[in-house]
């Protein structure tokens, strides 16, 4: 084993200590705000993330729903479905069709996980990029937790994380990492976590 490989677990716990103090909590604070006002006129939320943020998606769908009491839903949690319109319509209307499935209005809610929040002129994540073109013209507020410059999401989110992108080779396991501490901090923020956890 090299120095170098030695030295990276202490290098990567201090990488992600100096992320986590310029994450910006006002930008927190806005998405807390939002996300309450949302479960206080009986919106819903929709999260999506793609990769290892679908996982996320589909984590944060059951916080949201079991600590905070806002109706959440997914849509990479039905594979079903999912595959169905990724064959049938294509990849990039796979979440805005869904989203119209689920007739998302403007007393909902969209909230994306992402590492560069979408980008349609570089062709990356364009179905984020549709999605949240879907929610600007229902006027349902966008949130995200993304990394780099946030792409698309951060241009027209309400309020949007980014973790800071410090380490250029590590950018997308901190932001994947960081995303779960963020949203676990908002699902535990007393603003909106209605029930206590068991541990």
């Amino acid at each position: 084993m090299t120095s170098t490989a030695e030295d990276f677990p202490r290098a990567y716990v201090e990488e992600t200590i100096e992320i986590l103090r310029q994450v910006d909590a006002g930008e927190i604070e806005r998405i807390v705000t939002g996300l309450a006002e949302v479960r206080a006129r009986g919106g819903r939320l929709f999260i999506l993330g793609v990769g290892g943020s679908a996982g996320h998606a589909g984590h944060a769908v059951n916080d949201f729903r079991k600590i905070c009491g806002i109706e959440s839903y997914a849509p990479t949690d039905n594979v079903s479905e999912l595959t169905a319109r990724v064959n049938d319509e294509g990849w990039d209307t796979s979440f805005s069709e869904w989203l119209k499935g689920s007739r998302l209005a403007s007393a909902d809610a969209v909230l994306v996980f992402s590492v560069g929040g979408g980008h349609r002129e570089q062709n990356v994540s364009v179905n984020l990029v549709r999605a949240l073109e879907l929610a600007q013209e229902v006027s349902a507020p966008v949130f995200g937790i993304v990394g780099r410059d946030g792409g698309y999401t951060a241009q027209v989110a309400s309020a949007c994380v980014v973790i800071p992108p410090l380490v250029a080779e590590r950018v997308t396991p901190h932001t994947e990492g960081l995303c779960a501490v963020v949203w676990h901090l908002i699902v535990s923020h007393p603003d909106l976590q209605a029930h206590r956890t068991k541990w």
